[in-house]
């Protein structure tokens, strides 16, 4: 395993991190398979482990706070807190009651005294970014929290945060993790840059663009047995609507994937290399990311990823994938793991109820 500095704070942590979202009720309700999946990737170097707080409904964040016990000095560990965590109307956002009561939930969930990196989760347009921040700063003070975080911001906001915290002498965003695959690398356009402008880490979620990258999908309407897209059309379907559309085979962006994968394919094996790994080791050659977040349902899958970490993409590598798709390119509108509110009718139409401001 190889380890790169998490921006300019000095950390040091793995090249890839362990990406915890399908542990408990929303993907594997073997906990003690999920437990040897934790303890299987810190022997083999991983030093990073990412959850959050809506992971299976807090289930997430118990299973890496047992997994963890006698090895949790030996962890950067992140969890999130900004989407919907409960059935109260302020069960959500980055508001200071939210924030305050919140961290303790997770602290509690995790078995610490202390989060390494907390991160937002998405945007709240309904908070002032000096009270988010400001609240988070005060958890930075009190030793509750190392350092902060955020996950799917837009670029202008990032540019907001960092001048925020810098005007009002406050913690800033050290990190940013966006969803950045072969399928999606608009966040080169813009939020890359941001990154290294900003001197800030990066961490790619969604490397396997949610398993098309794994060549596990083809033509036709039937999903693969224990794929995301058949759990989607389940019980996900219902929480995150967002997914519907990104395992939809008739939508056009998923129809041009399909024909993209036998063309990657093609690259991966010139290169020697799966689909997947090839994948998987993609974000990693952008100078801006810091580490890429794996995120394994089973033990089986943990240990396919693994075998391709040592994976390195060389120059003739990239340059046929960036013949095929190009820097900047989006294929699917549903891989941008945030629907912009700017969009909206409301916003875009003169004499709309929000006057243009975006709800």
């Amino acid at each position: 395993m190889k380890y790169r500095y998490l921006g300019r704070t000095g950390v040091q942590v793995s090249e890839y991190m362990l990406g915890t979202m399908s542990f408990g009720s929303d993907g594997n309700t073997d906990e003690r398979e999920c437990t040897s999946i934790v303890h299987e990737a810190l022997d083999c170097g991983i030093n990073f482990i990412d959850t959050a707080d809506t992971y299976s409904h807090g289930e997430a964040e118990e299973i890496v706070g047992k997994a963890l016990a006698g090895r949790r000095d030996k962890v950067v560990l992140a969890t999130k807190f900004r989407l919907s965590a409960g059935e109260g109307r302020n069960d959500q956002g980055g508001s200071r009651y939210w924030i305050m009561k919140q961290v303790e939930n997770s602290l509690r969930r995790l078995k610490t005294d202390h989060i390494d990196l907390y991160q937002m989760h998405r945007p709240d347009l309904h908070t002032d970014l000096e009270e988010t921040l400001g609240a988070l700063s005060d958890l930075v003070t009190q030793g509750k929290v190392r350092y902060l975080g955020c996950s799917t911001l837009p670029s202008w906001y990032l540019a907001e945060a960092q001048s925020v915290s810098r005007l009002n002498r406050l913690s800033r965003f050290v990190n940013e993790s966006s969803p950045y695959s072969l399928f999606h690398r608009g966040v080169e356009r813009e939020t890359l840059p941001a990154v290294q402008h900003y001197g800030m880490g990066f961490t790619a979620w969604s490397p396997l663009n949610g398993g098309w990258l794994t060549g596990k999908y083809s033509a036709g309407d039937t999903a693969p047995t224990g794929s995301r897209a058949e759990r989607v059309k389940g019980q996900w379907g219902e929480h995150y609507p967002i997914l519907k559309s990104r395992f939809d085979m008739q939508q056009p962006g998923n129809r041009r994937k399909l024909e993209l994968l036998p063309e990657l394919e093609s690259i991966a094996q010139q290169a020697g290399l799966s689909l997947m790994h090839m994948a998987q080791a993609f974000p990693l050659a952008h100078a801006a990311v810091t580490s890429v977040i794996v995120g394994p349902r089973t033990l089986e899958q943990f240990n396919g990823m693994k075998a391709g970490f040592d994976a390195k993409l060389e120059a003739l590598t990239l340059d046929q994938i960036d013949a095929l798709i190009p820097p900047g390119a989006l294929i699917s509108e549903a891989d941008r793991g945030y629907v912009s509110p700017w969009l909206a009718p409301e916003v875009r139409r003169h004499g709309g109820t929000n006057s243009g401001k975006a709800a």
